[in-house]
C-alpha cells in the first residue's frame, strides 16, 4: 500500500511552529528524492563545479576555531572525496596542503538556489510541503557537505527556526535553551549579523575563563540519515560531523518575532561597526567574519535601523487591525525578495518576553501534552548531568527506539551568493596562522575594545535598547 506519513503537512507546521523545544521528526521524508543526495551523487550532478571549502584544525583547543582563524581552498566534490578517503591523487589537488589526519573540511551555507542554478529541477527533490510550508523546496534551503570533525562553533541564530535534514553521515548536535545564554558568554565578535557566538568552545571548555559554563544544561542529539532536527528559535548550538562525510540540508522558518529581532541586530551592527572601525586595526584583529567582507557606513547602518523600525512599526499597526496573521505562502515571497545568508524577513514579534536570558523557550506541561511525542516526534532531553559536554543523545536511524546514551547553522536578499572570502593559498603560513589563532589569549591587565562591546551589545543590553527606542518612535 501507499506509505502514510505519521503526521499531516498542516500537523506538522503546527508543532513546527508552536514547540520550543528541540525535537526529531523521523519517517517524514522516506520518499524525498534529496536523501539521495550524497557526496558521491552530487559530485556527478554539479560535473566537476567547484565550491568553497572551509578547513579547520582537528586539534582540541580552548577556544572556539572561528571561520576568521580558519583556510579556504577551492575544490570539486570529486577532489573533497578522494581526500577525506585518502586517496593518493591528493597529493597533487587543491587539499595536498592539509593533511587530512590533521584537518577537516567544510562547505557549509550552500545554498542550493546559487550553486544548482543551471539544473532547476533538483529544487523539488526537497519538499518542504510536508512538514506545512507549501512551495518550499531546495531554492530555499541550504546544503552542508563535511568531513569528519568538521564543526560549526556555537552560536544562535537570531532570527527563525530551523529544520534540518540529515542524508549522508550522522551529525552530533549539542543544543543549549535561550536561557542559558548568560552561561554561554555571548559575543559578536567576530561579528556576523544575525549570529550571536559563544565563547566557549563547547568541545572542550575552559572553565576558569568561563566558571558559569557548569550551570549550562546541554540537549545532545545524533542526528541519522532520514531524520529531521527542529531546533527552536533562540536555541544555541554546536554541531559536528562524526563520520567520514557528511551532507545535511536545512531550511530557515520565518517567525512572528523576527522584526523585532531585526531592529535588535540593526542596533548591534551599528555599534559593532562604528566602535571598531574606530580602533586602530591590529594584524590579530580579525573582527568581521568572513561573510561580512567589510564594515558598512554609519549611514548606511542608519538607514538600515531606519527600515527595521518602520517595519516592525508597520507590522504592529496592521497586527492591531487585525491582519498581522499573513498567510505563509505570502511570508514566504517576501523571504524570496529580501534575504541575507540566513536573514529572513517575516511577521511581527506578539507582546511578551524579548530578553534572551530569560527562558521563555519552556514550553508548559500542559502544552506539552498537546505534542505527540513518540516513535515519530522525539523529543531531545537534557542530559543527565550538567556540563557533561562530550556525551551524547543518540536517535536510532529507524526513529523506533526512544532517545539512549551513546557511546563514547536578515535583511538582505535570499537566496544569495555569499561573498567571496580571501583565499589562503601559502598552506604553510595558513597552518601557522591556525595554530597562532586558535592558542588560549593570554591574560589582560587592562579592557580591551572587545571587552566594551562584549557588554555594550549583549544580549540583554540590545533587547532594552530596542525597546527603549520602539516606544520612542511610538510616542
Amino acid at each position: 500500500g501507499e506509505d502514510v506519513k505519521p503526521f499531516t503537512p498542516e500537523k506538522t507546521k503546527e508543532i513546527v511552529m508552536s514547540l520550543q523545544q528541540p525535537a526529531v521528526f523521523c519517517n517524514m521524508v522516506d520518499d524525498w528524492p534529496a536523501l539521495h543526495w550524497n557526496v558521491k551523487y552530487l559530485s556527478a550532478v554539479l560535473e566537476g563545479r567547484t565550491i568553497q571549502f572551509r578547513l579547520g584544525l582537528k586539534t582540541v583547543d580552548l577556544v572556539p576555531q572561528f571561520e576568521t582563524n580558519c583556510s579556504y581552498v577551492e575544490a570539486t566534490l570529486e577532489e573533497f572525496l578522494a581526500w577525506s578517503c585518502g586517496q593518493p591523487s591528493c597529493l597533487s589537488g587543491p587539499f595536498s596542503c592539509y593533511d587530512y589526519s590533521k584537518y577537516w573540511a567544510y562547505a557549509d551555507y550552500k545554498y542550493i538556489a546559487r550553486i544548482f542554478e543551471d539544473k532547476p529541477e533538483v529544487f523539488q527533490d526537497v519538499r518542504w510541503s510536508d512538514f506545512g510550508f507549501p512551495g518550499r523546496s531546495g531554492k530555499e534551503s541550504t546544503l552542508w557537505i563535511g568531513s569528519e570533525g568538521a564543526n560549526t562553533p556555537c552560536h544562535l541564530d537570531s532570527y527563525g527556526c530551523n529544520l534540518v535534514l540529515q542524508v549522508q553521515g550522522r551529525k552530533r548536535w549539542h543544543l543549549f535553551p535561550p536561557g542559558d545564554t548568560s552561561f554561554l558568554y555571548p559575543t559578536r565578535i567576530p561579528y556576523e549579523e544575525s549570529s550571536i557566538f559563544s565563547k566557549v568552545n563547547i568541545s572542550n571548555p575552559d572553565l576558569k575563563r568561563f566558571p558559569e559554563f557548569r550551570n549550562s544544561t546541554a540537549h545532545v542529539v545524533t542526528l541519522s540519515p532520514g531524520q529531521v532536527l527542529l531546533v527552536p528559535r533562540h536555541w544555541w548550538h554546536y554541531v559536528e560531523s562524526i563520520d567520514p562525510v557528511t551532507v545535511s540540508i536545512n531550511s530557515w522558518i520565518e517567525l512572528d518575532a523576527d522584526h523585532e529581532a531585526r531592529v535588535e541586530e540593526a542596533i548591534t551592527r551599528m555599534l559593532v561597526c562604528a566602535i571598531k572601525s574606530a580602533e586602530n586595526p591590529s594584524d590579530g584583529d580579525l573582527w568581521l567574519n568572513p561573510t561580512e567582507v567589510e564594515a558598512t557606513s554609519h549611514e548606511i547602518n542608519l538607514q538600515y535601523l531606519n527600515k527595521a523600525v518602520s517595519a516592525y512599526l508597520k507590522c504592529q499597526k496592521t497586527s492591531v487591525s487585525g491582519q498581522a496573521r499573513s498567510s505563509s505562502a505570502g511570508a514566504e515571497q517576501r523571504t524570496n525578495a529580501l534575504c541575507k545568508r540566513r536573514r529572513r524577513e517575516v511577521g511581527c514579534e506578539p507582546e511578551g518576553c524579548t530578553l534572551l536570558t530569560q527562558d521563555c523557550s519552556t514550553p508548559k506541561a500542559e502544552e506539552l501534552q498537546k505534542i505527540p511525542f513518540g516513535p515519530y516526534l522525539i523529543q531531545v532531553l537534557p542530559q543527565s548531568h550538567k556540563t557533561n559536554v562530550m556525551g551524547a543523545v543518540a536517535v536510532e536511524s529507524d526513529g523506533r527506539d526512544l532517545l539512549h546514551e551513546n557511546e563514547g547553522e536578515h535583511f538582505g536578499k535570499l537566496p544569495c551568493k555569499r561573498k567571496r572570502l580571501l583565499m589562503i593559498n601559502d598552506c604553510e603560513t595558513a597552518a601557522h596562522q591556525m595554530d597562532s589563532d586558535c592558542s588560549p589569549c593570554t591574560p589582560q591587565t587592562a579592557l580591551s575594545t572587545n571587552d566594551l562591546l562584549d557588554s555594550l551589545v549583549n544580549p540583554r543590553v540590545v533587547s532594552l535598547v530596542a525597546q527603549l527606542l520602539l516606544e520612542r518612535m511610538r510616542v
